[in-house]
């Protein structure tokens, strides 16, 4: 089974920059906080850059 990405919005501040990385995964919520809104829409490589880029590391992969 595909690892799944998740944000701890509680961490989260609002940089934007895994919706950058990997728009057709994150977006900001109507609270300007990143969520996981397909975790199949892009490849693991490219979560993982947004996971690597998070500058609080609020993103995670959960199995």
């Amino acid at each position: 089974m595909a690892r799944i990405p998740y944000v701890d919005q509680d961490a989260c501040i609002s940089c934007g920059l895994c919706v950058d990385t990997a728009p057709e995964v994150f977006r900001l919520t109507d609270d300007n906080l990143a969520e996981v809104y397909d975790p199949a829409g892009a490849s693991e490589q490219k979560i993982q850059e947004a996971i690597d880029g998070c500058p609080v590391n609020c993103i995670y992969w959960q199995d």
